[in-house]
């Protein structure tokens, strides 16, 4: 009922995607912030393309700007100035309650501090996105997401809340969740921060599998190492990327 309510209020004409060359496109993309010691600039004329099916790994210092550079690919922030065009789609134009639709249509997000609502269960976190922007037929979507729960092996889960599982399987409960709509895009903040080193590498061998399958996945990281496991390294340095290199490991790895 909510979906429905939701899809009838926003204006149902999100911008007709246009055919995108590259599956995110940020152009001179710039963010600025009031503070109490004047304006900081947080990107400083971001130019990036990540191509459909690429894993990218975005690392950098703290306060580099990362962190700011994935929210504009999300939707989150806003920019100040410059293009944000995801799948064809400029974000920078959208509504407020466009952009929330869009991206629970387009774009999974994997938090590192999972964000599961503690008082539903396994199953019903991952139901939530198809909820909210009522995709699939309401009876299909316990399936679909049990489905989801067993290809991120946590399946025997589904009916307990989240506070009753581990930190990584309440990660893979998270990426079950981002994938519920089938979106293009999965994008994941620190998704193994506070996860052990075994299981930080196992998520990061299931992102190299979605990408493989044509997912495109953009990761923040402050790990070298798991970051050298991805298919590019896009190094970020006081607002402006720095670096945007193949890793030589995730060719090979």
């Amino acid at each position: 009922m909510l979906g429905k309510w939701l899809s009838a209020f926003v204006s149902s004409d999100l911008p007709q995607p246009r055919q995108a060359a590259a599956a995110v496109e940020l152009v001179d993309v710039r963010k600025s912030y009031v503070t109490e010691a004047g304006q900081f600039e947080a990107l400083k004329g971001i130019r990036l393309q990540v191509d459909a099916g690429e894993f990218v790994a975005v690392v950098g210092k703290s306060g580099s700007g990362k962190s700011t550079l994935i929210n504009m690919i999300t939707g989150i922030d806003r920019p100040t100035g410059g293009e944000v065009w995801v799948a064809g789609t400029p974000v920078h134009t959208l509504t407020e309650n466009q952009i929330a639709i869009w991206r629970g249509r387009t774009v999974g997000v994997v938090f590192q501090f999972f964000q599961l609502l503690p008082t539903l269960t396994v199953l019903e976190n991952v139901m939530l996105p198809m909820d909210f922007c009522d995709m699939y037929d309401k009876t299909a979507r316990p399936k679909r997401a049990r489905t989801l729960l067993d290809l991120v092996g946590v399946g025997e889960q589904a009916h307990k809340l989240p506070a009753n599982l581990s930190g990584g399987q309440q990660q893979r409960v998270a990426i079950a969740r981002s994938l519920a709509n089938d979106p293009p895009l999965l994008v994941a903040d620190e998704p193994t921060g506070n996860l052990d080193s075994r299981t930080a590498a196992s998520v990061l061998e299931f992102f190299k599998e979605l990408a493989a399958k044509g997912k495109t996945i953009v990761m923040v990281t402050h790990d070298n190492d798991l970051a050298s496991r991805s298919g590019r390294i896009v190094t970020v340095y006081d607002g402006q990327v720095l670096t945007a290199e193949r890793s030589e490991r995730g060719r090979h790895v």
